[in-house]
């Protein structure tokens, strides 16, 4: 079905005569006609369902290395595309213009899954992206992308805050292959006065990737001035992944820019990206990234055992690609963690913009 109101299934009634939905953990408890926080799932004919199925903000033919995602097919181009709408208050939010919006027009382009998996396949794009705005709220409409893209040999890429219920986020992942998540800080006053959310669904769906699927993994936390970069909340971050992830998960440390309602916090030194990454190498994170930034060191991979530049970056391009068919270092033949073609993509930094 593409079009308005497709059906949903995480939901239940209230003895108050609300629904309650369930997809994630706001659980917004909606009378007839009323939208979740979300502004796309809404109650209507008594059920829960979302209103952007089939229908995009844009598509475009991006860097994998722009999700971030550097362990993962690097080089190649990633088919991405978002909906509106977003179940987080983020008050930094840098894609606000999709994600906070409350206006159907921006949803300018009608794709089925089919349309989009042919288009990725058409393309020579070797996965498809959930990006721009969170794929949890357009759950439905993700899981059939990503099935159709299955179909064609395309992997499925999530880009998201991981703030998701348990039930839809087993079903949701069953079909994804990588995911970047959003660790945007450690401590609950930031989740809750920043981001409107809570912290802990957030480690919980970090510890569900990591130890009960086959997806990989990478993490982001954009570092924000005065909020969530100091040096004791970098230290019990990056310890907490390394002693509940372990230490081959990428994380990727970038740079904040004023924007949304945040215009008057500046924008985060280079400095500081570099004091987070030495931060979380110390602790025994074997790969920490910079990003927003340049910086061809903060954005290389290095073999964690001779430690030999594995894959140079400069921005989105490659500059240096050491790795073996087996994805082992050419060197010392220590193997690096990730999702590895015999030999790198050759997209490099450029965004294309596509109709369906």
């Amino acid at each position: 079905m593409v079009g308005m109101f497709h059906p949903t299934k995480y939901w239940h009634r209230l003895a108050d005569g609300r629904i309650q939905c369930d997809l994630c953990p706001r659980f917004c408890r909606l009378q007839e006609g009323q939208r979740g926080m979300c502004f796309v799932r809404a109650r209507h004919e008594n059920q829960i369902v979302l209103t952007t199925y089939g229908r995009s903000s844009g598509f475009c033919i991006d860097p994998i290395e722009k999700k971030p995602l550097y362990h993962f097919l690097p080089g190649t181009a990633v088919l991405s595309f978002g909906t509106a709408g977003c179940n987080l208050a983020c008050k930094f939010c840098q894609n606000w213009d999709m994600s906070k919006s409350r206006e159907m027009d921006i949803l300018a382009q009608s794709a089925s899954p089919e349309d989009i998996a042919r288009l990725a396949a058409e393309q020579g794009c070797p996965s498809v992206a959930y990006t721009y705005n969170d794929p949890v709220i357009f759950h439905e409409y993700a899981i059939d992308v990503a099935q159709a893209c299955r179909a064609y040999g395309i992997k499925s890429v999530a880009v998201t805050a991981g703030y998701v219920c348990e039930e839809p986020r087993a079903e949701f992942y069953h079909y994804m292959d990588a995911a970047n998540v959003d660790l945007k800080a450690f401590s609950e006053r930031f989740y809750r006065t920043l981001t409107g959310s809570h912290l802990q669904p957030v480690l919980e769906t970090l510890q569900y990737l990591r130890h009960h699927t086959s997806v990989w993994l990478e993490i982001t936390t954009l570092l924000i001035p005065g909020h969530n970069d100091s040096d004791e909340e970098l230290e019990s971050l990056t310890q907490w992944v390394v002693d509940q992830l372990g230490p081959d998960v990428p994380i990727h440390f970038t740079a904040f820019h004023p924007d949304w309602k945040m215009l008057d916090t500046p924008p985060t030194p280079p400095a500081t990206l570099t004091r987070a990454r030495n931060i979380a190498l110390k602790n025994g994170l074997k790969y920490a990234y910079t990003g927003n930034v340049s910086d061809e060191t903060g954005a290389s991979t290095y073999c964690s055992a001779c430690g030999t530049v594995l894959i140079g970056r400069d921005w989105y391009r490659l500059t240096a690609w050491n790795l073996d068919e087996r994805g082992s270092c050419r060197f010392c033949g220590a193997r690096c963690p990730g999702v590895f073609d015999k030999a790198p993509g050759q997209w490099g930094p450029q965004r294309l913009p596509i109709q369906p």
